[in-house]
């Protein structure tokens, strides 16, 4: 091989590890985290309320423009976003700590 090919090889290889190792990402956080801070999927909304409190907002629901479609809706925590099928948790989401730390973008509006 030649000594061009050599250097460039190497080089690439530096700057991927060095981009890789300067971020953040949100499941390294997520999987030190107890499960039990967010939702579970199932809970009703009023369970929802009862035990993590008045969501910071409710967004505007998504879907439903069909039948086999169903209307989601979302509320957003500071810590997390549950979304719901109908009145009951179909997932609950981390959202980003710090605008370092790579992670789901914000929920549309």
């Amino acid at each position: 091989m030649s000594l061009t090919f050599k250097a460039v090889t190497a080089t690439a290889l530096l700057m991927f590890t060095g981009a890789v190792c300067a971020e953040t990402l949100l499941v390294e956080r997520v999987r030190q985290e107890p499960v039990s801070q967010m939702p579970a999927r199932g809970m009703s909304m009023s369970q929802v309320e009862a035990r993590f409190g008045a969501p910071s907002a409710k967004l505007e629901p998504r879907g439903g423009q069909k039948q086999q479609w169903p209307t989601i809706h979302r509320w957003s925590y500071p810590a997390f976003t549950v979304y719901f099928e109908k009145s009951r948790v179909v997932d609950a989401v981390a959202n980003q700590a710090s605008p370092d730390e790579t992670g789901p973008k914000p929920a549309i509006r």
